[in-house]
C-alpha cells in the first residue's frame, strides 16, 4: 500500500465525517428544532453554531487538503476523475457555506434571545435552501473519494 492509497483512505474518513455531520444537522436537527418555542429555538441555534465553528473546520479541512492532495498525486491512476470530482464538490460545498450559511449564522450569536430580529425565520428559512445544497455537496463529495478510492484499490 502507497502514501497516496493511505492519503485517499484518510480523505475518505475525513469527507465521510462531513458528510454525515451534513446529514444529521439537516435532516435530524432542523425540523425538530422548528417545534421549540422560538426563544429555545434560539438559544439551540446559538449553542449549535457555537460547536459547529469548532467541529465543522475540523472535518472539512482534513477533507479538502487530503482530497486536493490525493487527486493531484494520483491523477493517472484508476479513479483519477472521481477524485476530481469529490474536490469540485469539497469547492461546492466551501462556496455555498461562505455566501449562504456562514453569514446567518454569525448573525444568530449577535440576536438578542428576548428580542431576535422580526424576519428571523425569514432569514433561517434563506439560509436553509443554501444548506440542503451544501449538505448534498458533501454526500457527493464522499461518494466521489470514495469510489475514486475503490477503483484504486481495484486494480491494487
Amino acid at each position: 500500500m502507497n502514501a497516496a492509497m493511505i492519503l485517499g483512505f484518510v480523505n475518505v474518513f475525513f469527507a465521510g465525517l462531513l458528510a454525515g455531520m451534513e446529514i444529521l444537522i439537516h435532516y435530524g436537527l432542523r425540523v425538530p428544532m422548528q417545534v421549540l418555542s422560538d426563544r429555545s429555538q434560539l438559544q439551540l441555534r446559538q449553542a449549535l453554531v457555537l460547536r459547529f465553528r469548532v467541529l465543522v473546520p475540523a472535518f472539512f479541512v482534513p477533507t479538502a487538503v487530503s482530497g486536493i492532495a490525493v487527486a493531484g498525486l494520483d491523477s493517472a491512476s484508476s479513479g483519477a476523475w472521481f477524485r476530481w470530482a469529490g474536490v469540485v464538490a469539497v469547492i461546492v460545498w466551501i462556496a455555498i457555506r461562505i455566501i449562504g450559511t456562514i453569514p446567518i449564522n454569525s448573525a444568530t450569536l449577535t440576536w438578542s434571545i428576548d428580542a431576535p430580529p422580526t424576519n428571523w425565520r425569514d432569514l433561517i428559512d434563506h439560509a436553509e435552501r443554501f444548506h440542503i445544497v451544501g449538505t448534498w455537496a458533501a454526500v457527493v463529495a464522499f461518494a466521489s473519494f470514495l469510489a475514486g478510492l475503490a477503483l484504486q484499490l481495484a486494480v491494487y
